[in-house]
This record gives C-alpha cells, sequence and structure tokens, in this order.
C-alpha cells in the first residue's frame, strides 16, 4: 500500500512539474529578465510571493521558467542517451563475441571516469551552453542504459519465442525490434526515470559552474550560484531554487523506485 501511496505522489509531483514548464508563459506573474533595480533583493510579499533577485527579477518567475531548463535537459539527454545505449547494447547482447568485448570495454573505459568531471570538461572544451550540456551529458550517460539492454538482450536471446523467430527467418533487426523491444521497455523505462533525475543534478550543477544555461535565461542552477553571495542577507535567493530541484528529484526516485518494486513484484507471481 505505502508503494502505491509513494508512486501516486511522486507521479503527481511530474505531472506538476510538466505542467509548470509547459504552461510556464501562462502561469509565470512577471517576465523572468524583467528588471527593477529599485526592488532589488525584496523579500517574499504578495507582489512577489518569492522576493526578487539582486536585480529585482521576481523570483517565481524565475523559478518557474526554470523549470522548463530542467525538463528540456533531462528529456534530451534521457531521449538521446537511452537511443545510443539500446543500439550498443542491443548489439553486444545479441552477437557476443567480439562485438561484445569491443563495446564493453569501451563502456568499461567511460564508467571508469567521474561523469560529472568529464561532463565539465566537455562542456569547457566546447564552451557553455545548453546544446552543449546536452550533448555532453547524453554522450556520457549511455554507459548505464548499453549495459541494461546488453544483459536483457543476452537473457532474451535464449528464450523459444526468439528461437522460433530466427528459425522463421527473422533479421537480427527484426527479432530485436518486434520480439526483444517488449520486454526491454519495463526496466528501461525505470532505469530512464532515474536518469532524468540525474541529468537535472548535473544541469543545475553545470549551470551552478557557469558552464550551462547563460545569463539572463533563468536556471536553478545558476540561481543558486547567483544568490549564494546574498545566501546571510537573502536567503529565499538559494532557498526556492533549492527546494525545486528537491522536489523534482524526489518526484522521479518515487516514480523510479515505484515502478521497479511493482515490476519486481509482478515477477515474483
Amino acid at each position: 500500500m505505502n508503494g502505491k501511496v509513494f508512486l501516486f505522489a511522486g507521479v503527481a509531483i511530474l505531472l506538476v512539474l510538466l505542467a509548470t514548464a509547459g504552461l510556464a508563459p501562462w502561469i509565470a506573474p512577471y517576465d523572468p529578465t524583467q528588471q527593477n533595480l529599485e526592488n532589488d533583493l525584496a523579500t517574499p510579499s504578495r507582489g512577489h510571493p518569492l522576493g526578487t533577485d539582486k536585480l529585482g527579477r521576481d523570483m517565481l518567475s524565475r523559478v518557474v521558467y526554470g523549470s522548463r531548463i530542467s525538463v528540456l535537459v533531462g528529456t534530451s539527454t534521457v531521449t538521446i542517451a537511452v537511443l545510443i545505449g539500446l543500439l550498443v547494447g542491443s548489439l553486444s547482447g545479441y552477437f557476443g563475441g567480439w562485438v561484445d568485448h569491443l563495446l564493453m570495454r569501451l563502456v568499461d573505459i567511460l564508467m571508469a571516469f567521474p561523469g560529472i568531471l568529464l561532463a565539465i570538461a566537455f562542456t569547457a572544451v566546447l564552451g557553455p551552453g545548453l546544446d552543449h550540456v546536452v550533448l555532453a551529458l547524453s554522450l556520457l550517460g549511455w554507459t548505464g542504459y548499453a549495459r541494461l539492454v546488453r544483459g536483457e538482450i543476452m537473457a532474451l536471446r535464449e528464450r523459444d519465442f526468439v528461437h522460433a523467430a530466427q528459425a522463421l527467418g527473422g533479421s537480427p533487426a527484426r527479432v530485436i525490434a518486434l520480439h526483444m523491444l517488449p520486454n526491454l521497455l519495463p526496466p528501461l523505462v525505470i532505469q530512464a526515470t532515474f536518469g532524468m533525475a540525474a541529468a537535472i543534478i548535473a544541469e543545475g550543477s553545470l549551470s551552478f559552474l557557469g558552464l550551462g544555461a547563460q545569463p539572463p535565461t533563468p536556471s536553478w542552477g545558476s540561481m543558486l550560484n547567483e544568490g549564494r553571495q546574498f545566501i546571510l542577507v537573502a536567503p529565499h535567493l538559494t532557498a526556492f531554487p533549492g527546494l525545486a530541484i528537491m522536489v523534482a528529484i524526489l518526484g522521479l526516485n518515487l516514480v523510479g523506485d515505484g515502478l521497479r518494486d511493482r515490476l519486481e513484484k509482478k515477477g515474483q507471481r
């Protein structure tokens, strides 16, 4: 029962996050880049529920628009990483032999380095920007999906329905796409849920370091960076973006844990 409650809570948080990102122009009370230097560092009030930043910009509007950056980076990164991981893992698990050894050694090499450090180096070389952040996180994040898909493919290729499809002349691409992929989707979706949470944290970290979204684009990570010098006099500048990141990650982790529990219970029946 508790598992269902947590799953529903996570889904509710995720839906709110997606709705906030999609409806940001209608939800935000102000233009997130509009400055009002006469009202800088204002505390939360009726006119500005979350206060204003050092340039007098409305914090609520910036937090709302910041959700767009997190959702965009999270979904884009996970989509690209899943596609690359699905391709590499399928080839490695289905054919085995030297193909498996070559691809898995590449995965081992990439996984031997801390992902966030490689992402920092990658974006530092290419230059700051959201497109470079997505590219860096995608090229470094596919390894986990490749290992997951490889293991599932290696188990599925010994099943009778796969042997039957191969005996009927099905090509590797057809066997994988029509007979194996449907069985891969549940664990892949769970992994992607956790991957999106990791991508949001990574984007926030890179933006905090100045390598992600560039001013005046509102990003939760860059908002934390801008507010840290005023943390004693205006703690709301870091409290609300930090709370937004925490709630988003909590929702995604609850969804991932809930789906994993349901899948494990279903497999035990």
